[in-house]
């Protein structure tokens, strides 16, 4: 087995990329990382610059791992700022760093993939030596893992890693039959309380409109980017993504897309776009030009629970944060991140910190199941 590094997914064969990774997870998939590319939203414009690693064996792909070079700690969320500043202040230089993550995408997924009868472990082993020693040779702080698949925690485990948690709040569904089914499993107040937002939105004289991607017209995709756009132009930020890049997807892999349109007066007041797993949904992105009452609920939340309900979805990941999400069903997970520094006394600095921080977030976590709006069972 030989380790290739490559700067651009151009580099390698979709077919034989998407033969390993499959569409389960799309964020992994060739067209979704060379949209990016493509784009120009990953580059070493932006601070991300494609180093993605393959693993061939008498001329065939066996393993991937999607790998960036990175300038910065912006659209990873999961936050070492801190960490940034501990190196600056032992005078050593914290970037650039190795990242092996989606871009702008805190979706658990697998992060190694290898075909099957090859030994996940054989591969990482051969991975992280090789990432080791770049990092020799050009001067490279460390390697971070995020969000991998919690079947993955085991092997980046066995590495010597250190491991770091945290919190997001998924939804499950429980053979739901429809959206009434699943509100019979709340609490009274609780129950209510989805109801009255939902009634909210249609007395504002608002309805949602759910359209599968391949549906979506090219006037509807640059509706829904003014959308987008507004949700960071409102925290007085530029957004990650473009227009160019939504295109390119719809045009590649639109049917694992889903676009939810709000309409007042004939016209369009708000979006969100959500990508569809094998058994999960994911929403990612929403806006909206001015504020309804419940109006984000209704179209970042219920219209995807209604969708996974109707398409036998098992869990809805509707992205980072988001605490307000408990009362309305979603529990809380652990998810994780997986990290090599190269400095010894700093990482077991890291290690020690990363130590504490795991107690307050166990604590968090119990803490915010305690408020999960489903009945007591007898």
């Amino acid at each position: 087995m030989e380790v290739k590094q490559i700067n651009s997914m151009t580099q390698v064969d979709c077919a034989d990329w998407n033969r390993l990774t499959g569409d389960a997870y799309p964020f992994l998939r060739h067209e979704f990382l060379l949209a990016l590319e493509q784009s120009g939203s990953v580059s070493g414009h932006t601070g991300w610059s494609p180093s993605h690693l393959l693993v061939i064996d008498e001329d065939e792909l066996i393993a991937l791992m999607p790998l960036y070079l990175k300038q910065h700690s912006w659209g990873e969320y999961v936050f070492d700022h801190q960490w940034a500043q501990a190196y600056q202040q032992q005078g050593l230089a914290y970037y650039p760093k190795w990242l092996t993550a989606i871009p702008f995408t805190p979706c658990q997924g697998a992060r190694i993939v290898t075909k099957a009868a090859v030994d996940p472990l054989g591969v990482m082993q051969l991975l992280l030596a090789f990432i080791k020693q770049l990092s020799e040779q050009r001067g490279i702080s460390s390697w971070h893992c995020l969000f991998p698949a919690s079947q993955q925690l085991e092997l980046l485990q066995s590495l010597g890693l250190n491991i770091r948690e945290g919190v997001q709040f998924h939804w499950f569904n429980q053979g739901y039959r429809d959206f009434n089914d699943f509100l019979q499993t709340l609490s009274a107040s609780k129950r209510k309380m989805l109801k009255r937002e939902r009634r909210r939105v249609n007395e504002q004289g608002v309805r949602l409109l759910r359209i599968a991607g391949p549906d979506v017209s090219d006037s509807q995709w640059q509706v829904f980017f003014q959308f987008y756009t507004m949700t960071y132009l409102k925290r007085g930020s530029q957004p990650y993504l473009n227009l160019g890049f939504f295109q390119q997807i719809a045009a590649n892999m639109g049917d694992q897309l889903m676009l939810v349109l709000a309409i007042k007066d004939n016209k369009y007041v708000a979006a969100a776009l959500s990508f569809v797993g094998a058994d999960t949904l994911y929403g990612r992105y929403w806006g909206c030009y001015e504020e309804y009452n419940s109006l984000h609920f209704e179209a970042c939340y219920y219209q995807g629970l209604d969708y996974c309900i109707e398409h036998g979805l098992k869990q809805f990941d509707s992205g980072a944060q988001g605490e307000h999400k408990i009362s309305r069903g979603f529990e809380p997970i652990t998810t994780y991140s997986a990290h090599w520094l190269k400095d010894e006394r700093l990482a077991k600095a890291i290690e020690h910190f990363l130590a504490r921080e795991q107690k307050a977030v166990r604590l968090y976590k119990q803490d915010a199941a305690s408020y999960l709006p489903f009945k007591q069972k007898i």
